[in-house]
Order: structure tokens, then C-alpha cells, then sequence
């Protein structure tokens, strides 16, 4: 993409209406779709700009602190990649080795790490109705140190996974399906298959389907919500995703068969969640430490997932979506059959023909993590990108 694409992408966002300086980004739905759409547009100029060879850096100082309360890969890196993208060097937060092992409250860890801090990134995700909450604490806290006059300015919060939502991935996809179709606008009618799939592991949160559904009931599409029964979301969610898509000219059918979900799909999106009410009960047993217990609960979970090892996205399966070419996505890493597990989400003919694709998928993330950054710190986003594009500092020398 050249210049003259790059400025009209900014004269887009220019025009948007949009709310979100010192505001963090916890969940979709909680941002007007002008908000959601200059996320994807601020994302095509910085990405625009990297491939064009120009510097996207705001900043040269402060830093990115990067909270990581589960395992992860794609995200830890896009985070890190998207603050080295605005000119943010990154430090982790290991709670582990940090004075929050000593009691230290939340309120003051928030304001000790933000001195001289413009974002902060974090992945909470394990504890069903605290991810979120904890999320939130943090911000209220940044809140407080600003109102004290204790912090010069107020980082960003971005929510990198919680209990409710994964944004940063939903967007990331959304990115990728708009590029792959021709624009956000082209989403509307066409089907998606948000389904759970086998997998040999219990456990998994419900945030990625929720933040699928979440976000695809915004563009008007056709949203087929697919599981064995007793795999449900948090209700709540399911909701308002059927609100947002009565909304938005779109439709919400919610199914027990994963081949129903499949037919005439044009995006199919197999992947493995633990019920609601399974998560419900591990949050007491995790807190209590109750070893025993969680083991009881994994076998009689595991036993209950061996029961639907039908749920598989299978060559079989993608025949009955739209001329047996649906576009297939993944959050990664899938539970591939016969590759890393016996039995999985997806069969590997299937994996190694869209492989590719996840990447591209997985590839939009760290330009959506910066530009969320970058819309909570600057009052006038598309002044500052301009600024930047008129700059005309080359990425490297070489």
C-alpha cells in the first residue's frame, strides 16, 4: 500500500466518531462499531506504514508492562511486538517475583508500575467472574493515582484475555475476515459457524467463542452458535450477541448439532470450551487448592468430552459448507488429530490446508493490540498518524 492509500485510510478515521482517549478496552461490546472500525483502520495504517517502510513509533520512551496471569504465545509476542511497533519497551510482570506475593494490593501495584508507563497489558482468564473484575480493579486504581496527582498520566488498559472476552483476538479475526472478503462491510449475511469442538483437554475458556459471537453479531451476519448439550456460554453473553445481531440486520440460531452449524457455512470456527458450569465450579476449587478435587473434575469432565469425539471439523464436515469451501479459523493452537493429539478439533487434512490462513489470522493481532494502545493515548488519532506518515522516518537503515 502506498502513501496516498495510507492518507486516505487516516481520512477515514478522521470521520469517525469515536470515544476512547484514556478509555481501556476491556470488551467488544462495550465500544460503538465507529470505535470498533477505527481499531481496524488505525491497525491497516500502522501495518500499512511497517510494510511500506516507514516508522509507526509514538513514543520514544516509556513503557508497556505486560501482566500474564496464564500461559500464552501469540498474545505475550503480539503484545510485545505491538509496544516495540509504537516505541514502547516492554517489561513483564511477574507476580511471582514482585511484592504481590507479600500482599501487596492491587491498588498499589497499579500506581508502582505506571510512573513511567503508557499501557498495560493483561491476560486474566482462569477464574470464571474474576478476570474481568481484576481487569477493571486495575483500571480504577490508575484512575485514583491520576485524581491524587500521584500519576502524570493515565496508561491504557488492554484486556490481552479474561473470563468474558479475548478482543484482542476477536479483532484480530475480524481483521483477517474483512481482508479476506474485501471489507467489514462485505461480512454482512454471510454465516459463521462458532462451534465447540473435541478436544483431549478440559478447562478451556469460554472467552474466544464468546468474543466471536460477541463481535460477529455487530456486522450483520448469520451466526450458527453449535455444542453438545450441557457446553453452554456464560447466558449473558448469548444475550446480547442475539440482541446485537437482531440489531445490526443479522441472525442468531443456536444448535446442538455441529453438522447444522457447517451447512452452507462461508466461516467455520471449531474449537474446544469447557461448560459454564464446569468453570463455575473450579473457581472454589482453585482457590482453596483443593488438588484432589480438581482431578475428580478433570477425569469426570475428560469422560463427559470423550462422549462428542464426533465433534470434529472433518473433510466430511467442510463438504456442507458453501461449495465445501468455507474459510476455517483458529485461535491457535488447534488440537490436530493424529498430529498433536489422537483425536481433536480438526482433522490435519484440513488443519494443513488452511494452515496458512491461521497465520494470516494470527498475524493482524499485534497491529490490533497497538492500535488499542494507540486509541486510549492520543486525543486525535489521525492528527498523530498523519504526523507520523509526514515524518517520513525510515523503519532501518540499511
Amino acid at each position: 500500500m502506498g502513501v496516498n492509500e495510507i492518507k486516505a485510510l487516516i481520512d477515514q478515521l478522521s470521520k469517525k466518531k469515536i470515544d476512547m482517549y484514556h478509555k481501556d478496552f476491556f470488551l467488544t461490546w462495550e465500544k460503538s462499531r465507529d470505535e470498533i472500525d477505527a481499531t481496524f483502520l488505525v491497525a491497516d495504517v500502522l501495518r500499512s506504514m511497517r510494510e511500506a517502510n516507514i516508522s509507526p513509533k509514538v513514543w520514544d520512551t516509556g513503557i508497556a508492562v505486560s501482566n500474564f496471569r496464564d500461559n500464552s504465545t501469540r498474545t505475550r509476542f503480539s503484545f510485545a511486538s505491538a509496544a516495540d511497533l509504537l516505541g514502547l519497551y516492554v517489561q513483564d510482570l511477574d507476580e511471582g517475583k514482585s511484592q504481590i506475593a507479600h500482599g501487596e494490593t492491587v491498588r498499589e501495584t497499579a500506581n508502582m508500575i505506571s510512573f513511567l508507563s503508557e499501557a498495560i497489558g493483561i491476560r486474566d482468564d482462569m477464574y470464571l467472574g474474576e478476570g474481568d473484575k481484576y481487569q477493571r480493579e486495575v483500571a480504577k486504581s490508575l484512575d485514583d493515582g491520576v485524581a491524587a496527582g500521584v500519576l502524570p498520566d493515565r496508561p491504557t488498559v488492554v484486556n490481552l484475555q479474561s473470563d468474558i472476552d479475548h478482543p484482542t483476538q476477536s479483532m484480530a479475526d475480524f481483521l483477517h475476515l474483512a481482508h479476506y472478503f474485501g471489507g467489514v462491510d462485505k461480512l454482512k449475511g454471510k454465516k459463521i459457524a462458532m462451534t465447540w469442538a473435541y478436544s483431549p483437554s478440559y478447562g478451556k475458556p469460554l472467552s474466544v467463542p464468546q468474543g466471536i459471537i460477541g463481535l460477529a453479531s455487530r456486522f450483520g451476519m448469520e451466526i450458527s452458535l453449535a455444542h453438545p448439550e450441557g457446553y453452554d456460554l456464560i447466558p449473558e453473553v448469548v444475550e446480547l450477541s442475539k440482541k446485537q445481531a437482531a440489531a445490526s440486520g443479522g441472525s442468531f440460531k443456536h444448535t446442538n448439532s455441529m453438522d447444522e452449524a457447517f451447512k452452507d457455512a462461508d466461516i467455520v470456527y471449531p474449537k474446544s470450551w469447557a461448560p459454564y458450569d464446569v468453570m463455575l465450579q473450579r473457581v472454589p476449587l482453585l482457590h482453596a487448592g483443593n488438588q484432589g478435587g480438581l482431578k475428580d473434575l478433570e477425569k469426570s469432565c475428560l469422560a463427559n468430552n470423550a462422549r462428542f469425539k464426533d465433534w470434529e471439523c472433518t473433510e466430511e464436515k467442510m463438504k456442507l459448507t458453501k461449495g465445501g469451501k468455507a474459510l476455517y479459523m483458529h485461535c491457535l493452537p488447534a488440537d490436530i488429530t493424529d498430529v498433536s493429539c489422537a483425536a481433536g478439533e480438526v482433522a490435519a487434512t484440513v488443519f494443513d490446508r488452511y494452515r496458512d490462513d491461521t497465520y494470516r489470522e494470527a498475524s493482524y493481532k499485534p497491529y490490533i493490540i497497538a492500535a488499542m494502545i494507540l486509541l486510549g493515548k492520543r486525543k486525535d488519532p489521525a492528527a498523530t498518524l498523519r504526523a507520523l506518515l509526514e515524518r517520513k522516518q525510515i523503519r532501518e537503515v540499511m
